[in-house]
């Protein structure tokens, strides 16, 4: 989009948030660049140009607004939206695995050379992948700065720096102070946090409907690994470098995050994974102006805009939690996943809550016996078969996985159906055209609508509703009375 320069010039004088994150303006006569939606006088024309990533207005020189703050923008929704090379390595950086593995580690995982990665990413994004990378390592760095009382060399490790020097010679060149003056200027105490315990904002584009986002969540919860808790969704979170306990507060402009970490370095993959869950980085006028198209849905949206497909934090766990579900209900599925996670999950400290457990990795799953499992033999081949392939390589789901080629895997295991292939491709791996068609709550939905019911004709007249249809499964199962549609009391 940023190379549209009159879309971009009209974003940004009428200071519209809806394109936040899309690009960022950058001020040639200030050197200072922007999210569109700064609330500041809009420069002249003449003064302005546009950069697809903060990286890369890094990379030219310019320092970030200290008003808008455009490093804290929400991501571009095109990463989470395709499922192409750029979109997936997009996804893999956000989830610091450059920090971690290297350009290599990247490139390797997305199976192709660094010379192609840095080429792709450059031409789409005007910055490479340690660019991109520095980038968010500051955004981290400043979240540590300004939330935390760390001392500043265990900022700069926590953040991913190398040296204390990168770190502040970072820190000077992206917002023009020193990391010392940037915690001076902390609008909120520092002092009454916790130690380990971090709490900051999670931006969105609005509109945000919470109710099937959290509802989902709270009425799915695992015991033990997930809760809902004075107003809060609570889940623990196995990471890199430990594990986390992460707290998510709906508000009526972000959503609130309080992390506790055993390891200040896994912050950046926590972030980024709790975005991911409940799909912050949405753009939800888009999608609602697409589905408000059909006249059968335009009631379902005009009555509660903004619905985002509750997704997962680890992408595995979800699939075991997708076959313990088959055919059953949410509360039998939640009491499989629950004797699992006691008989197998890592337990973790939670005082003052009630969380127990990090859900068990396929490691620990791997040498489950399957006689010890309360389900039919039928389901128990289906479970053994999928842990057995998560663990040994064969299947991998994740953020960076091929949406088709995990689709076609999947239905070659035993047991896996249509619909578990697509609730998986849904929530786990983020296929925002993924679609239920045979699924009992949509089908009762489409026929209250008068849509068709049967699968092969609803699947006909949705395509319509493409590349969206995962966002029309939460508008027609939200006209059912069930716990998954409601914030829990």
């Amino acid at each position: 989009m940023h190379t549209d320069k009159a879309r971009c010039v009209r974003a940004v004088q009428s200071k519209d948030a809806r394109f936040d994150g899309w690009f960022f303006t950058a001020v040639l006569t200030t050197r200072i660049y922007c999210r569109p939606s700064c609330p500041v006088v809009p420069p002249k024309v003449e003064n302005m140009t546009f950069y697809p990533s903060a990286a890369a207005c890094q990379q030219a020189g310019f320092r970030a607004c200290k008003r808008c703050r455009p490093d804290t923008s929400p991501g571009s929704p095109e990463w989470n939206a395709r499922a192409d090379s750029v979109a997936r390595a997009m996804r893999l950086i956000r989830d610091g695995v450059v920090d971690r593995d290297g350009v290599s580690g990247l490139a390797a995982r997305l199976g192709y050379s660094t010379r192609q990665i840095e080429r792709q990413l450059r031409a789409e994004l005007g910055a490479g992948p340690l660019a991109l990378a520095r980038a968010q390592r500051a955004q981290t760095a400043r979240i540590l700065i300004e939330t935390t009382a760390l001392p500043m060399a265990d900022v700069a490790f926590a953040a991913g720096f190398a040296s204390v020097r990168t770190f502040n010679d970072t820190v000077r060149e992206v917002f023009a102070l020193a990391p010392t003056d940037l915690r001076a200027r902390a609008a909120r105490g520092i002092a009454r946090q916790a130690p380990g315990t971090i709490a900051l904002r999670l931006p969105y584009r609005a509109p945000l409907n919470p109710d099937n986002l959290f509802g989902h969540l709270a009425a799915t919860a695992v015991p033990g690994v997930e809760e809902w808790r004075g107003g809060a969704y609570r889940r623990t979170l196995s990471l890199p470098y430990g594990h986390g306990i992460v707290e998510l507060t709906p508000g009526p402009d972000h959503i609130g995050c309080l992390l506790s970490l055993t390891d200040l370095r896994d912050l950046t993959i926590a972030i980024s994974r709790c975005r991911w869950m409940l799909d912050l980085d949405a753009d939800p006028v888009a999608v609602d102006d697409r589905l408000r198209a059909d006249p059968l849905l335009a009631p379902l949206v005009d009555k509660a805009p903004g619905r985002r497909v509750p997704r997962t934090v680890d992408a595995a766990e979800f699939a075991v939690r997708a076959v313990l579900g088959q055919q059953v209900s949410t509360a039998a599925a939640r009491t499989h996943a629950a004797r699992l996670v006691t008989a197998h999950g890592e337990p973790v400290e939670d005082p003052g809550g009630g969380l127990t457990h990090l859900f068990p990795t396929s490691a620990a799953l791997a040498g489950l016996d399957p006689e010890s499992l309360a389900l039919p033999r039928s389901r128990r081949a289906t479970l053994t078969t999928l842990v057995a392939a998560l663990a040994d390589g064969s299947l991998a789901l994740g953020i960076d996985t091929d949406w088709d080629r995990a689709r076609a895997q999947l239905l070659e295991l035993p047991g896996f159906g249509p619909w578990t292939v697509e609730v998986i491709a849904m929530r786990a791996l983020g296929d925002p055209d993924a679609f239920l068609p045979s699924d009992l709550g949509v089908r009762r939905a489409a026929q209250s609508l008068g849509l068709p019911s049967s699968p092969a004709a609803l699947t006909a007249s949705a395509a319509a509703w493409r590349p969206w249809r995962a966002y029309a499964v939460q508008y027609l199962w939200a006209t059912d009375d069930h716990p998954i549609n409601h914030l829990p009391a």
